[in-house]
């Protein structure tokens, strides 16, 4: 059985106040937010899948099944992770899955949706994941696609790549190689 963490207990770390006056907050995920998650998970395919010949029926079917498919990986398979929302005034925006390890945080996906991306919010979400890790003397990870646009912000926050995984990176922030 897994050990996710039960709704209602802390998240592994809370919004800053800064973003949290702003009218952000996480919130635990729960089965209504599927059609939300699923939408924001062909979002983030969409680019990928631009050049690919099939018809927008056929695309939204397999993304449908990727998304099962991760989801039920992420729940089954990972241990001592917080599944979260991200909200804005109470509107979804993006997700943050997130493992508490003993020696770091690590980030299983956070992901935005785009209308939202760009503006700084991923980079101070990371900023507040920075600190808390800082504080608890733990570093913060995250596996990326080598051809994520966000690859370049991870590498400007200080994270270095600690193995090569073929299609992904696994890259480390730790609290000494912050600037």
């Amino acid at each position: 059985m897994n050990s996710h963490s039960p709704i209602g207990t802390p998240p592994a770390f809370d919004l800053p106040a800064a973003l949290l006056s702003q009218g952000y907050r996480l919130r635990p995920e729960t089965d209504a937010d599927i059609p939300f998650l699923m939408t924001l998970y062909a979002c983030l395919r969409e680019e990928e899948l631009e050049p690919v010949p099939w018809s927008d029926e056929v695309k939204a079917a397999f993304c449908a099944q990727q998304f099962a498919a991760q989801r039920s990986y992420y729940y089954e398979a990972i241990p001592n992770v917080r599944f979260d929302v991200l909200e804005h005034k109470g509107e979804p925006i993006g997700r943050l899955y997130l493992q508490d390890r003993p020696t770091r945080l690590h980030i299983i996906d956070i992901a935005l949706m785009p209308a939202v991306r760009g503006q700084g919010l991923g980079t101070r979400l990371l900023l507040a994941l920075h600190d808390v890790g800082r504080a608890s003397g733990r570093g913060v990870g995250i596996m990326v696609e080598k051809f994520n646009p966000a690859l370049n912000l991870y590498r400007r926050l200080g994270y270095l790549e600690v193995a090569d995984h073929g299609v992904h990176l696994e890259m480390e922030w730790m609290p000494d190689s912050a600037s």
